[in-house]
């Protein structure tokens, strides 16, 4: 696996993101953008995946970095479960959710096997700038 140098490179955060837009494009319109409670949670929560993927690769760890990446996982889990609200109160139609939930589906598996993945690596430090120094 490629080294990745900036969170922005990472398939699963770019996923992510494709996820957090289709969630926003559908939520904007219609009645589902006047039930504010669920409309909000749903963003928050997809908002959550891209953050805390980020927010674990800017971590100083590979551990933290792990955690930060379950806790993404969990965020994709609670955005499937709140698409079939959404898909019950007759916001979107089956064809987008059938599409959405498949792209929270996805993002949960690459979650886990990068997960996986960096389990099985050495525990590298995680901070590294090179090139850089800093006057103090």
């Amino acid at each position: 696996m490629a080294t990745a140098k900036r969170f922005e490179e990472l398939d699963v955060w770019q996923r992510s993101r494709e996820l957090t837009n289709l969630i926003y494009s559908f939520s904007n319109s219609g009645t589902f953008s006047r039930d504010f409670g669920l409309r909000d949670q749903i963003r928050r929560a997809s908002i959550s995946i891209m953050s805390n993927i980020a927010e674990g690769f800017e971590s100083s760890t590979q551990k933290t970095f792990i955690k930060y990446l379950g806790h993404a996982k969990a965020s994709a889990g609670e955005v499937r479960a709140q698409l079939y609200i959404v898909k019950d109160q007759g916001y979107i139609s089956e064809k987008d959710f059938e599409k959405t939930r498949e792209m929270a589906e996805i993002c949960s598996r690459q979650l886990s096997r990068f997960i996986q993945y960096l389990s099985n690596q050495p525990n590298s430090r995680r901070v590294r700038e090179t090139g850089v120094t800093y006057e103090v």
